[in-house]
């Protein structure tokens, strides 16, 4: 498969759950195009062959090379890989993965079961692109019945990747980057769009109008040498001379005379109020505005703070009325509207919600605008890449059957 045909990651992610759903055994049964053309590559199967065989061995491929421990194990009895568990139901195939991690169902599903199809679809992937997978680590052993499909040291078979020259050493090929941009079918209120995740740091945005900083009830902006997106944003705001030096702080000054001019002195502001402020030196790069979400509420006496998810729900509900508020003073103006809003996990970071908790509490509210109709181009900003997997699997559980069954 060329690089200019590599699957989307949300994609491959989806079958990959389907697969867990059904299990191995009922693979003929399953629509799944994505992992059918991945396996299509010379070596696997051959012609006439039914493409369900060849699909399981891409799998096993992908599991094979996650390098053993918990994770593969995990993913071995999530699939029915695991020797003696194919014909099991998912349910119990779900328990089994659940005791790998020592942890309830319910909470194996909710959390180390997205990040465990997200690897495997990672690993999917990064074979589909010809690069070779991440190895296991050593001494992993490989299964059994995954005889002749990778090698003994855990590196993907030669099948499964881009050939390379007589003179190539494998482990001399360069790893290839990850995609710092995905592209994601979501759903909400029978209307559907696109979100676009991005996987990189908040001041490596580019064109997007409205970007949304997380803040606590005091407004107050934490120093700029600090690796928060409120700090980055700041820093990244700052107009400074040729030689570095500071010249004017102006996302710091702006908040602080919107806060001068609308909450009362000393006093902190309600938790999901939304105060707007120019982008500084960002407009450079094409950032237009800036909503800092009030969202985190000190707590006295400690350098922590809490956040509750329905004061998240509420403070991106205002940044879509602020949005529909400044876009009619801008049609007066003669302005361009502001269309595209990037949102990241807030309330994830000090705030102490979880990035499943933060990123549903922060979909509620988009949810509810696209529902009414809501047209906005729409980003989601993560910085590492596990929490992209899993914001990846959530927001491509909206677009169809979003719903995973319960329990046993």
């Amino acid at each position: 498969m060329s690089p200019t045909q590599l699957p989307d990651h949300g994609a491959v992610l989806a079958e990959v759950r389907e697969v867990r759903r059904a299990g191995i055994v009922r693979l003929r049964e399953l629509r799944l195009p994505v992992l059918t053309g991945m396996s299509a590559s010379p070596g696997e199967g051959s012609p006439g062959e039914p493409r369900f065989p060849a699909v399981e061995r891409l799998l096993r491929t992908a599991v094979a090379a996650i390098g053993g421990g918990t994770l593969q194990e995990a993913a071995e009895f999530s699939l029915g890989l695991a020797q003696g568990t194919r014909d099991w139901p998912p349910a119990d195939r779900r328990r089994r993965a659940a005791q790998v991690y020592g942890v309830s169902v319910e909470r194996f599903r909710k959390n180390q079961e997205l990040m465990v199809l997200g690897q495997v679809a990672e690993q999917l992937v990064r074979l589909a692109s010809g690069a070779p997978a991440q190895p296991p680590a050593t001494g992993a052993a490989v299964p059994a019945s995954d005889a002749g499909t990778a090698p003994a040291d855990g590196s993907a078979p030669a099948s499964a990747l881009t050939s390379a020259s007589a003179t190539s050493e494998p482990s001399a090929r360069p790893r290839p980057l990850a995609p710092s941009h995905h592209r994601i079918p979501v759903r909400a209120g029978g209307h559907g769009g696109h979100v676009t995740l991005h996987v990189h740091a908040v001041d490596l945005l580019r064109d997007i109008d409205v970007v949304v900083s997380p803040s606590n009830t005091h407004l107050a902006l934490p120093e700029p040498y600090k690796s928060s997106v409120a700090a980055s944003l700041r820093r990244a705001g700052a107009v400074r001379d040729p030689a570095g030096r500071l010249v004017e702080d102006s996302v710091r000054d702006e908040l602080r005379a919107w806060s001068d001019r609308f909450a009362a002195p000393g006093l902190s502001v309600a938790p999901g109020t939304v105060a707007p402020t120019g982008a500084g030196a960002l407009a450079w790069q094409g950032i237009r505005r800036i909503f800092h979400a009030a969202v985190a509420v000190p707590r006295p006496g400690t350098n922590d703070y809490d956040v509750q998810p329905a004061d998240v729900t509420r403070a991106v509900t205002r940044v879509f009325a602020l949005l529909a508020e400044e876009n009619g003073r801008s049609a007066d103006a003669g302005l361009p509207p502001l269309r595209s809003l990037c949102l990241p996990l807030l309330g994830a970071g000090r705030g102490g919600l979880t990035p499943a908790v933060s990123f549903a509490a922060v979909w509620a509210a988009v949810e509810a605008e696209l529902a009414r109709g809501g047209d906005w181009d729409l980003h989601f900003l993560v910085r590492r890449p596990e929490r992209a997997l899993l914001v990846a699997e959530l927001l491509a559980s909206t677009d169809g059957d979003p719903t995973e069954e319960p329990g046993p």
